[in-house]
Formats: structure tokens, sequence, C-alpha cells
């Protein structure tokens, strides 16, 4: 007779095959793993499932129900989606074979029959982008000058939260041999290009995003350089402060967390994440003038999730157009 395994023992084997197909495949990672398995628990918590039940619970009947339960709470249904994509890890096509050699069967995983997607990226109007932009030209003239780069970062490069904390000056690099880092070329007049690959999709597609930084911005950004941190904006950095003084912006997360609350408070984005809608305003303006092959190079986003998001067709504007005229 077949055993089908308790949902606790998977949990507790998953991180260690994980660990071991990491070493063959370089994935998948710490983080991610750590995020499947607290997935998984919570998706139990909503539906009341207990740990010590077998494989075999997760049926499209009782996933169902776990979506009613949650209608009952404050919790989003795109987020009781996110926990399903944890738990549809555990029955990856890699994972199958350690399970054969611990002797356990795992039933298929039976997935509700309608998937939700989050909602298409909003447009705003004109008024809250007019504010956006007298907020931005006001950041550059606080004596915290990484507040002025943080949004930077986000509102022309399409940037993650996480990926401007993790940005360092040699991630700018010249325009004539991006592979060749000089210690000289952030202040030279050659023209530089941000070139990163973001954290994202550094193990599903490995998109690398190399995009020419504008003039202004590059003399402004070398100008912040030469500034510093004055010493007072210091606390909070790591014992490593050889890594910090290397990193872009030092202890980012702290003005993340001032810039939202600023936003809240001004009433631009009323959203926990206010900061991150000025990446989305970057991709959808850079969609919108330059189509989303360009959106896609900037953002390092896959094209077809630009489309998906971005793409609004009744907002096409085309004059009386006869097509055997393009023939």
């Amino acid at each position: 007779m077949k055993f089908v395994p308790t949902i606790r023992m998977v949990l507790e084997a998953y991180p260690k095959i994980a660990a071991v197909e990491r070493m063959r495949m370089e994935r998948p990672c710490e983080k991610s793993v750590a995020s499947v398995v607290s997935g998984v628990r919570r998706l139990c918590e909503i539906g009341e499932i207990s740990l010590d039940e077998p494989m075999s619970v997760f049926t499209s009947r009782r996933l169902e129900q776990v979506f009613d339960a949650s209608l009952r709470s404050d919790l989003k249904h795109i987020s009781v989606w996110s926990y399903l994509y944890s738990l549809r890890k555990l029955f990856a096509r890699w994972t199958l074979r350690y399970y054969a050699d611990r002797k356990w069967f795992i039933p298929q995983l039976e997935i509700p029959s309608c998937q939700r997607h989050a909602p298409r990226y909003i447009r705003p109007d004109t008024t809250t982008l007019a504010k956006v932009k007298e907020w931005y030209g006001d950041l550059e003239k606080r004596p915290d000058r990484r507040e002025w780069v943080l949004a930077t970062l986000m509102l022309e490069f399409a940037m993650r939260n996480g990926d401007a904390e993790r940005l360092r000056w040699s991630d700018f690099r010249p325009r004539i041999n991006e592979n060749i880092v000089r210690a000289d070329s952030r202040f030279s007049d050659m023209r530089m290009v941000l070139c990163y690959t973001p954290n994202k999709t550094k193990l599903s597609s490995g998109r690398v995003v190399a995009w020419p930084v504008h003039p202004l911005i590059w003399e402004r950004l070398c100008a912040y350089h030469d500034l510093g941190i004055p010493f007072n904006k210091r606390k909070g950095w790591s014992k490593n402060e050889l890594r910090d003084s290397q990193l872009v912006v030092p202890c980012a997360r702290d003005v993340y967390v001032r810039l939202n609350k600023e936003l809240r408070l001004r009433r631009i984005f009323t959203g926990p994440k206010g900061c991150y809608e000025l990446r989305k305003i970057c991709i959808d303006h850079i969609y919108q003038k330059f189509g989303a092959e360009m959106a896609s190079s900037i953002s390092g986003d896959d094209i077809r999730t630009v489309t998906h998001y971005y793409a609004d067709p009744s907002a096409v504007q085309v004059e009386g157009v006869r097509v055997v005229d393009l023939l």
C-alpha cells in the first residue's frame, strides 16, 4: 500500500531536498523555500487544515472551501492565490524523485477551476500626476538627499524596492565597455548605463536591465555621491560600513518607510506602498511613449507581463486610417 505523507512531514522535508537541488541547479533559493513553507502554513491556517492531515487533503473542493473562508475575513483574494502558488511548488516536477526516494506517494494537486490575476494597472489622473511631479521636484531640496535618489531610481528607472536597496555604484557602467568599471568613470563625461539583474527574475529568466542614464540625472547622482551622507544620517548603518559605502543608498528601507508615509499624508497614493506606484508610472509612460519592448527593457519584466498589465486598447488614439494605404 502506498504511503501518503502528512503535510507536516513534507514541509519538514522540503527545505532539505531543496538544499540538495540547489547544489545541482542553483535553485530554488533559500528565500523562496522559506516563502513556500510559510505560504503553505498560512493556507492551512485559513482553511483550518491540520498539518497532520495527509497531502491528499488538497483536493479542488477543499481548496474552494479555503477561498470561501477567506471571503469571511479581511484577507485579499489575490493573497490566497499567492499562498496557493506556494502550495503548487510542493508538487513541482523536480520534487517528485526526492519523494520517491523516501517511498512517498504524493497525489496530483487539484487546482480550482477559476483562477484570478492581479488587477490591471489603472492610470492616475492628471491631477495625481501633477502632485507627483511637484512632490518629486521638492525632494532634491531636502537635507537627506537619499530621498531624491530613491524616488529617482523608481520614477526614472522603474526599479523595485529591493533592487534599489542593493544597488551599488559599480552597477553604473560606461557605455563604451559595460564590462569594464573604472574607479574614476563615475565622474567623467562618458554616457553611463544602469546595468543590473532584477532579483525577481534572476532565477526565472536572468533578464538583465541595461538602461542609459540621462546626463542631467547622472550629474546630480555624482553630486550626491560627492556630498555623501551627513553624519547624523548614518545612524542605522550595519557594522560593515565599507559595504554600505559602496551602496548607492545606504539604509534605504528607512527612507522608503518615510516616503510612503508622506505620500499617504499628502493623499497622493493611499496604499501602503506609495513608492512602488512611482515604478508603475515609469513603466506605463515608457509603454505609452515607446512601446512594450522598451517598457520590458527598463523594468526587467517579461514583455507579456508588461502587455497584460499596462495595455489599454481603449486608450489608443488613431486618426482615420485606411488599411489599404498601409499595404
